[in-house]
């Protein structure tokens, strides 16, 4: 028998450390696929108290913002700057409430009776164009459609419903928020200390750069929001379009979701203008359109430039999936969580697994 026709000797057995290395990798992938499938499971089934916790962690790093601000500014203490801001807010929320709620009661009653009677006229108008008359035969009623464009904010998502609910939401967030501002270290050393050693720095690097980008966001947003609302307000009633406070304090609050917040709070205004004239209505929309173009191409440069560069694409995908999966409140919250998740990705993904650290972080200014 030739040697090439020798049968082969077969392999050695792999040494029992090399068997050990593969368990312990066979374990930790099911322990982080079990790991998976429970926080998955987790954020389906309190998804609500979840997207509320988010909420407060907003309002926190807002709130802890502004009191930096103070503390820098005329060297308070950080616990009496944050009381400072506080008793401001509430000063000028209570304050400016009690001037206004006269009005706005009033303007708000007046469009929950006009928004009806400007969808009928609507559709009749409609149903004199044969090709616009099919398309509105398969629209629901009006009262059908007010019904639902007023479910929007109760169904927000929020652990609660109703107005009683809305009230109990902002209770929560604003009391949870001062904590959270309060003693930020307290929660974020115990974040880190789930954290193995060897990757706390780098974990504290990763919170500092998240807090950095939701604070900037904000403070823009919010100026944003003020300047919308405003502007809004002081447009319609140039033109002469009625309830023009209460829709400017909608325009005002619905500019916290980009892109699909305006068109939301440009529909009411836009059937109370045109049931007055069609003109009126094409000047309201020439107003909304102009001012998110001043948003747009001014005040979004802005935030930008302190905060994080979304793609309109991302930020409009990120808003459909969590409204599929949450609701309005989903909607709400999809840009600042989709702010956070950028981080998240460029830090420990981008820097740390890939090693691509060319996209530095935005300097403050």
């Amino acid at each position: 028998m030739n040697d090439d026709q020798a049968p082969s000797a077969p392999p050695p057995p792999e040494p029992p450390q090399a068997q050990r290395r593969l368990a312990r990798r066979a374990t930790l992938i099911n322990g982080i696929a079990v790991l998976f499938l429970f926080g998955a499971a987790a954020i389906v089934l309190a998804a609500d108290a979840l997207l509320l916790t988010f909420a407060c962690i907003l309002c926190a790093v807002l709130l802890y913002k502004l009191s930096e601000i103070l503390h820098r500014r005329f060297g308070l203490k950080r616990k009496l700057a944050l009381t400072a801001v506080v008793l401001l807010l509430l000063a000028v929320i209570g304050l400016g409430g009690w001037a206004m709620a006269p009005q706005i009661a009033e303007q708000s009653s007046k469009l929950a009776k006009e928004i009806p009677a400007a969808v009928e006229r609507l559709q009749s108008e409609v149903t004199q164009h044969p090709l616009l008359k099919r398309i509105a035969g398969e629209l629901p009623p009006p009262e059908q459609i007010v019904k639902q464009m007023g479910n929007m904010v109760p169904n927000a998502g929020l652990f609660f419903t109703g107005i009683l609910g809305a009230l109990g939401n902002v209770v929560i967030i604003l009391f949870v928020g001062i904590y959270f501002a309060a003693t930020p270290q307290l929660y974020t050393t115990g974040v880190v200390r789930l954290i193995p050693q060897t990757k706390r720095d780098r974990a504290r690097q990763v919170l500092q750069e998240l807090g950095h980008t939701l604070a900037s966001w904000l403070m823009g947003k919010a100026a944003s929001m003020l300047i919308v609302g405003i502007a809004t307000s002081i447009g319609l009633s140039m033109l002469g379009v009625p309830l023009a406070l209460i829709l400017g304090i909608i325009a005002g609050l619905l500019d916290f979701i980009p892109y699909l917040g305006p068109v939301m709070a440009g529909v009411p205004a836009v059937l109370l203008a045109l049931s007055i004239s069609p003109e009126l209505a094409m000047y309201t929309v020439f107003l909304f359109v102009g001012v998110q173009l001043v948003e747009g191409y001014l005040l979004q440069p802005l935030i930008e430039a302190r905060a994080v560069d979304l793609p309109p694409a991302l930020v409009i995908v990120m808003q459909l999936i969590f409204g599929t999966l949450f609701g309005f409140a989903g909607v709400a919250l999809a840009t600042p969580l989709a702010a956070g998740l950028a981080v998240l990705v460029r830090m420990l993904y981008i820097e740390d697994v890939l090693g691509d650290r060319t996209v530095k972080r935005k300097e403050s200014g």
